[in-house]
């Protein structure tokens, strides 16, 4: 309790504790930063596609529940027929997943895939391949790129889990690439304890993205459209075994971890027809949770936002106060009339901050999410900060509910997030205060409109659904795509995607959690 005590001394200070000055300048070192995150919704980032970050997922494998599977997705809105250069990688910066287990908002381990280019073309042709690939090593390939996994420790140590690894290509077409998911097979690849996989892939975010559009018509009129329909991202999967991510290797003493990919680069020196990377590695790409950045830090503060440090979150007073009090609360309450939760919004902060727990002293009264939980960790050493946490210890189920924790689904959002999360419902049911009364705010309980990924997923590695490969202007739905994507190297098919549950058009079905309290009880 005498830590729940010092976190509600903390929290209030925050907000006056820094100003947009100290935001500005103490970031990177002072090094110029340049930042996104989903779906290019930073301004500096929308000009640098290759390593703008779109979406973070981590969850207990399905099909290995021994394992944790992380997906980081790179370069949105890819335009299927998009050549002749199609989506490479940047080889010139780092992409990273980060691991912390202590609770301290800095890395206890660091999973880093760097880029290096295979080309053929040279001065003889513009295509990207000849003829039909049917292998990643096919001479047809003209492209191919090639990568190193590392592990890095926080003391800087590292070991190289795979020295060169074979990213699957872009998809060109049902006729470059007749069987794309074979490639994709052949892309997986192991090491000791966990598995890998570079590539492409169907978007599998979900969302209308007209909720710009004064939050979708001002009358919930434009809504069930999947804006990402169509589209596809570059796609690291790593899946590695929960003894090697939790404190000194046990998940039991230890469930919880934070979680979040970060991309860095170097500066450019250009010269006609050449660039070069030179000087000091800058962060320019950072997620953990979805739609922070995106819904709740301001047009001017994004940029800095994603050159931060999660250790340094707290700190930063202009970020927690939008945290305490939310903008997305006071549109809705201007546009539909919703009155908005009352301001400091600590339920937000224990969400976002600090992880779910008793101990954070929050108003969500239950144990689910945070490294205070870790039965080794330093508490005192602990520090608010955005990650996207996970309790190793919940297991999968069967019938997952895409509303995740606010659903009953304790493997859910924003416990960890799955595939099938549907995280724009969670997060505006969350803002409008869902997790602190312990009821779906009727008004808004269908959301979007938009309930599962356009393409579906799968129960095993990779998870993903193989990538679009006609134009996102065809008509949705009448793409006739050729049969190109052989399901069969998927892994099973589902109606509905996995991690996602029945779909469901009201709150009356989302679950008993919506009476007597969200998540009291529910843990023990």
């Amino acid at each position: 309790m005498a830590r729940a005590r010092r976190l509600t001394r903390i929290l209030p200070g925050i907000a006056g504790a820094a100003s947009v000055a100290v935001l500005s300048a103490g970031m990177s070192g002072g090094a110029p930063t340049a930042a996104a995150s989903s779906h290019r919704e930073a301004p500096l980032i929308a000009g640098d596609p290759q390593v703008d970050n779109t979406d973070v997922y981590a969850f207990s494998s399905p099909d290995r529940p021994d394992t944790v599977t992380f997906i980081a997705n790179f370069s949105p809105f890819q335009e299927p027929v998009g050549g002749p250069n199609f989506y490479p990688w940047a080889t010139d910066a780092q992409y990273d997943i980060h691991v912390d287990s202590h609770g301290t908002g800095k890395p206890d381990l660091t999973f880093r895939y760097t880029f290096t280019n295979e080309d053929h073309r040279g001065t003889d042709t513009f295509l990207y391949d000849n003829g039909p690939v049917a292998s990643l090593d096919d001479p047809h390939l003209l492209f191919r790129q090639h990568y190193k996994l590392e592990e890095i420790k926080a003391d800087g140590t590292s070991t190289v889990l795979v020295a060169d690894g074979i990213a699957a290509p872009s998809d060109t077409g049902a006729a470059s690439m007749p069987d794309y998911g074979k490639l994709r097979n052949q892309a997986v690849t192991g090491f000791t304890g966990g598995q890998t996989l570079v590539g492409q892939a169907a978007d599998p975010f979900f969302l209308d993205l007209r909720v710009f559009d004064l939050l979708y018509g001002k009358n919930l009129s434009e809504t069930g459209h999947n804006t990402l329909a169509g589209y596809n991202v570059n796609t690291i999967v790593l899946q590695v075994p929960k003894s090697e991510l939790a404190l000194n290797h046990d998940p039991a003493r230890n469930p919880v971890i934070g979680t979040w990919s970060t991309a860095q680069r170097r500066t450019m020196q250009l010269s006609p027809g050449t660039q070069t990377a030179a000087g000091d590695w800058v962060q320019v790409s950072r997620l953990g949770n979805p739609l922070v950045n995106e819904v709740v830090v301001p047009a001017g503060l994004k940029d800095a936002f994603n050159g931060l440090t999660p250790d340094k979150d707290h700190t930063i007073a202009p970020v927690v106060q939008r945290v305490l009090d939310p903008e997305v609360p006071k549109l809705i309450q201007g546009i539909y009339g919703i009155p908005a939760p009352a301001a400091p919004r600590t339920d937000l902060v224990e969400i976002f901050l600090q992880g779910i727990a008793k101990a954070t002293g929050g108003p969500i009264q239950a144990d689910l999410n945070s490294q205070l939980l870790n039965a080794d960790a330093d508490h005192t050493a602990f520090t608010p900060a955005e990650e996207l946490r996970l309790n190793l210890g919940v297991p999968s189920t069967a019938r997952p509910n895409r509303l995740g924790v606010l659903g009953g689904d304790l493997q859910g959002f924003p416990n960890g997030r799955r595939l099938g999360d549907d995280v724009v419902d969670i997060a505006v049911q969350a803002m409008e205060g869902a997790a602190r009364t312990g009821k779906i705010v009727a008004p808004l309980a269908n959301g979007d409109g938009v309930n599962r990924p356009d393409r579906m997923v799968t129960n095993c590695f990779p998870y993903l659904a193989l990538p679009y490969n006609q134009a996102v202007n065809n008509v949705h739905g009448q793409r006739n795509e050729a049969p190109a994507h052989p399901q069969q190297h998927q892994g099973p098919q589902h109606q509905g995607p996995q991690h996602q549950g029945p779909q469901h058009q009201g709150p009356q079905h989302q679950g008993a959690p919506h009476q007597g309290g969200l998540l009291g009880g529910l843990l023990g």
